[in-house]
């Protein structure tokens, strides 16, 4: 009878109970890297930056018009500093396809308004529009670290950053006492923090003179001295305020890892490890880290954005082969974070098919909400072919889905992708708190993701790759 139980049932194991000793010792060395990439990595701006400097020394060029490309030529494009595009040339023409692997860098946050700053009751502030979505209560009475760039009107672009340095004054947004709170404390949790209440305090002393606003001169001529800019310079500024919390193993196992910006830096950087592992595969390896995710992917970094198509168009035309070949033939892992099932909110998920710590890279074979709207819904052919390339390369993993159907749910860049007439699998890392100013994954499920990327851009399993293209030509012909 168990025999038969276990050829014919479905169970999942979690993913401790899968791996050996030796790639117990490779999820501990992978999540060193990934620790140390997020606490360097605060804005999509410092993740762009982090990225050239790894993949340049990985062996990666900037790709200029006209360059010669031949198996093995790893080059990337830099998108105006908040996205990166980066190849590996394969050995098959273009027209055959490539394999492609999307996340994004930048992540829920407090962006500083236009005229960010004024003085009232002799304290300075900035006013703030929060960025993505968020729950506002979580983020005042925490540490913030201001990062960003000033760009002046005669073209330098002065870059800040506040807050990271030991020795650095951080930031914070105050609230109120619970003994003054009563009113406060009747509100929804929506309403009891304001949007425009997020009013960052960043100074108190008087500037030395008779005059109005001492404070906030006071806090001018710090930031004159510092970075050389005038007020009328945050009108042209790109300012945003982050947790200052460091990047942390979580629990007494030391089997997960606390921080913020893992949605969706996590992924980005399964993304980064994979490629930079990629020598010459066989066909093009392709890495897009885009920006804009959390406000619907739009802007000219976003994954809207016609700039992916022409980074291929040009790799296209340098072959003679169409771009429209490229695509339809081509293949995406949008890698983008789930939720994990959580014991405290039970209430919201669906065990049976949200995802779960520790047991692997997340596969969702759609995303939406409710009645899969904003969906790409892979296809079955799709996550056969997926089951197969995983089996084949030891990769633990398991479906997701996110909560229950009436709950909600959520989207990534998975639908922008197959809207270019790309196969398209969401695909990715479960969170606790995703969102918050200091979210939880766990470390097996981050290498897993990385392991799982790396599987398809290498193609091992290229006999079950060639039999579900062919499968997919079947289905466009009946």
């Amino acid at each position: 009878m168990d025999e038969i139980r276990n050829q014919l049932f479905y169970q999942q194991k979690n993913g401790y109970d899968l791996i050996s000793t030796d790639e117990r010792i490779a999820v501990e060395d992978y999540s060193r890297e990934y620790m140390s990439f997020l606490n360097a990595a605060r804005t999509e701006r410092e993740a762009v930056k982090l990225a050239i400097a790894q993949a340049e020394s990985a062996g990666f060029v900037e790709y200029k018009l006209g360059m010669e490309l031949t198996p093995g030529t790893k080059i990337y494009r830099n998108n105006r500093g908040k996205a990166l595009m980066l190849a590996v040339i394969g050995k098959k023409p273009l027209n055959e396809g490539c394999v492609i692997a999307g996340a994004h860098v930048d992540a829920p946050r407090i962006d500083l308004k236009q005229n960010p700053l004024y003085e009232s009751d002799e304290l300075a502030y900035f006013k703030t529009h929060y960025y993505g979505g968020i729950k506002k209560y979580q983020w005042v009475t925490i540490p913030l670290e201001l990062h960003g760039v000033v760009a002046l009107k005669n073209g330098e672009v002065v870059d800040v950053t506040v807050g990271r340095e030991p020795d650095d004054p951080q930031f914070v947004i105050t609230d109120l006492l619970p003994h003054l709170g009563k009113d406060q404390m009747k509100k929804t949790m929506e309403e009891g923090i304001t949007g425009e209440g997020l009013n960052i305090l960043i100074g108190s002393v008087p500037y030395a003179d008779d005059g109005s606003d001492r404070v906030k001169l006071s806090i001018m001529s710090i930031l004159n001295d510092r970075y050389g800019i005038v007020e009328e310079d945050f009108l042209s500024a790109e300012l945003t305020a982050v947790p200052a919390f460091e990047v942390r193993e979580i629990g007494l196992d030391r089997s997960l890892i606390g921080g913020y910006g893992h949605d969706d830096r996590v992924c980005a950087f399964a993304e980064l490890h994979a490629i930079f592992n990629v020598e010459t595969p066989n066909k093009t390896c392709v890495c897009i880290l885009a920006d804009k995710e959390e406000t619907g992917s739009d802007g000219v970094s976003g994954m809207q954005s016609s700039a992916f198509e022409c980074f291929m168009e040009d790799l296209c035309e340098q072959q003679g082969v169409s771009l429209r070949r490229c695509f339809e033939n081509s293949f995406c892992l949008s890698a983008d974070v789930t939720a994990a099932f959580d014991p405290n909110f039970p209430e919201v998920s669906e065990k049976r098919n949200d995802s779960k710590l520790n047991y692997g890279m997340g596969i969702c074979k759609f995303t939406g909400a409710r009645g899969k709207s904003g969906t790409s819904d892979a296809s079955a052919e799709l996550v056969a072919y997926l089951r197969r390339l995983f089996a084949d390369n030891g990769v633990v993993w398991q479906l997701s889905e996110m909560g229950k159907v009436d709950q909600g749910g959520g989207g990534t860049i998975a639908k922008f992708m197959a809207s270019r007439n790309i196969d398209t699998s969401d695909a990715g890392v479960p969170v606790l708190s995703m969102h918050a100013p200091f979210e939880v994954v766990a470390k097996l499920d981050c290498y897993m993701t990385y392991k799982g990327v790396l599987a398809a851009y290498n193609e091992c399993a290229e006999s079950s790759n060639e039999t579900f293209t062919s499968d997919l030509v079947m289905l466009s012909q009946r």
